[in-house]
């Protein structure tokens, strides 16, 4: 390793240096032996409020590989633990990662500047701490089409070739992505300080956690039940939008749920296209531990891991601290379906509420379970089918009578809601989307970056992205499913 600093300022701050002593090592990055700035988020970083217009692209492809710090910067790796899989690891880490600095926004949020793929540190367990192109390119892609999507996620700001190569299964060019985070603190940093009863620290880590992110329970009378009740119904809601648009996240360890609810690590993530509950993309879930249709369930396992962290700052009684714990836990149901049936409802154009939508809904996808139908094309064929337009709706059915009587069902019920056709149509187009990150696009598009260095499909998808409720016929391409001989889409963790 080796490094060495450029004399500009970010005027980036630290506050996770400088109030949690213990929770890091200071490291910088290997330096990269020729960096090329591949891609900038130019707006993100404009609403950021971070100036690089006075620095050279070649420095801030420097800067963004993680072996060349700006002055006043010093870079940390994070400590965590976690359970991955279901089996406890006491001491993980940034293993390939720098947490850079934070940076207030033009709004007063403060941001992580986090570096992936950077080179090694001190908790990289026998890894080379590097990053391939394929999946920073993935993670820049999924993340920015998430954020069109409306749903909460770390964002790219930058993606850096580093110049040189990194053995997987084969030689690949080596690549680092500059993201940004409202923060990086997961479940698994809390279980690392419960892990060795450090209550002292458990405290210290989550008092900072309220005043970052959720300060208006500093002046409550149980701030850490508290706490605990304000991740779940972020992580409820969270998980409820993943579902809504067919996300799978793939490897919900409790290293990868961050306390701010945002959507982290876009390892092996894909979308669904056939509509199916037992849907798994990652090449390592022989089980299907993380299934679609498992994510919710496994939201509330990793939120009773972060609740058995919080015991001792609940209350020095453990059995009240247990028992208090638990209601907030056994609320976690409710507020997912409360999250996921509004989510649904707004799919299907209801804007009030009626016993039966749920049996409306779920109906609706136990048929297209059962007939192998797109989920995303599907959804955006409703909006056509509401005006009386059924057939792009029907022919997605292998038995189009199955849609009929369902169809028949839904459209007595719009009878009953107050919206005209016309504002019906724009929000149930404003939910569904045209455009997705279809597997085999996101596949071409990493395969033509990484074998031929051709990077022309990828920004073009990233523009498809960018705007996927918004239907232009000439990108007819990216709205249709995978071809019958793409096969069954596997994806990798990436490291």
């Amino acid at each position: 390793m080796n490094h060495s600093t450029i004399n500009t300022e970010l005027n980036l701050e630290n506050s996770y240096a400088e109030q949690l002593k213990d929770f890091y090592v200071f490291f910088h990055g290997d330096k990269a032996p020729a960096p090329e700035l591949l891609r900038f988020n130019k707006p993100l970083a404009n609403q950021l409020g971070l100036e690089l217009s006075n620095i050279q692209e070649q420095d801030i492809a420097h800067i963004f590989s993680g072996g060349v710090t700006p002055t006043g910067t010093t870079p940390l790796a994070q400590v965590y633990a976690g359970h991955q899989f279901g089996g406890f690891s006491p001491q993980l880490g940034d293993g390939r990662a720098l947490l850079l600095g934070e940076i207030i926004d033009k709004k007063g949020q403060r941001f992580d500047i986090h570096l992936k793929g950077s080179g090694r540190t001190p908790y990289s367990r026998g890894g080379d701490g590097k990053a391939t192109l394929g999946p920073v390119l993935r993670e820049y892609l999924l993340g920015e089409a998430m954020h069109a999507l409306n749903i909460p996620t770390t964002r790219a700001l930058a993606a850096v070739i580093t110049g040189e190569t990194v053995m997987r299964d084969r030689l690949l060019p080596g690549a680092v992505l500059a993201r940004i985070a409202k923060s990086h603190i997961r479940v698994g940093t809390f279980e690392y300080f419960a892990s060795r009863k450090d209550t002292d620290k458990l405290k210290q880590l989550a008092d900072y956690t309220i005043r970052r992110h959720y300060p208006e329970l500093e002046s409550t009378d149980t701030p850490y039940l508290d706490l605990l009740k304000a991740v779940s119904q972020r992580q409820a809601s969270l998980i409820a939008q993943w579902m809504g648009v067919g996300f799978v996240h793939g490897v919900m360890n409790t290293d990868n749920m961050t306390v701010a609810g945002e959507t982290i690590d876009y390892g092996p993530c894909a979308f669904i296209d056939n509509y199916d509950t037992a849907t798994v993309f990652s090449s390592i879930d022989k089980q299907g531990r993380y299934a679609y249709g498992n994510q919710a369930s496994i939201g509330q396992w990793n939120l009773t891991r972060f609740a058995e962290t919080l015991l001792p700052l609940i209350s020095s009684d453990i059995n009240g601290a247990i028992e208090l714990a638990s209601q907030e836990l056994n609320s976690y149901p409710d507020n997912y379906k409360h999250a996921w049936l509004k989510g649904m409802r707004n799919k299907l154009g209801l804007t009030t509420q009626e016993a039966e939508d749920l049996a409306l809904v779920s109906d609706l996808l136990n048929t297209m379970q059962a007939q192998n139908v797109d989920y995303t094309q599907l959804f955006r064929a409703l909006s056509l089918a509401a005006q009386g337009y059924t057939d792009n709706a029907r022919n997605l059915f292998d038995e189009p009578e199955q849609f009929d009587m369902w169809f028949e069902r839904w459209h007595d019920r719009l009878t009953r809601e107050p919206f005209d056709t016309e504002a019906r149509i724009t929000n149930m187009n404003s939910v569904n989307p045209i455009y997705i990150p279809r597997n085999h696009k996101v596949q071409e598009a990493l395969d033509a970056a990484e074998n031929e260095a051709n990077y022309a499909p990828f920004e073009e998808l990233l523009c498809v992205l960018a705007e996927p409720f918004n239907e232009r016929k000439e990108l007819a391409a990216y709205a249709k499913p995978p071809p019958d001989d793409f096969g069954h889409y596997k994806t990798f963790c990436g490291t």
